[in-house]
């Protein structure tokens, strides 16, 4: 849930990205596209958080 609320603070300041669908979604009252740009935004953040939690792992096994 972080990921998504830095993501869309992040399109207040200009900075895009998904996080400007899920703003425009709030501003606009559509509950429908905001929940499938914040899932979006979830699904990437899972997606990357266990690939570098494989490549931390990785990284402590070959240096011992």
């Amino acid at each position: 849930m972080m990921a998504l609320a830095m993501v869309v603070i992040c399109s207040m300041i200009g900075g895009g990205g998904l996080g400007e669908e899920v703003l425009k979604a709030v501003n606009q009252i559509n509950a429908g596209k905001g929940f499938e740009a914040g899932w979006a935004i979830v699904v990437l953040a899972i997606v990357i958080d266990r690939i570098s939690q494989g490549i931390a792992q990785r990284w402590e096994i070959s240096s011992k």
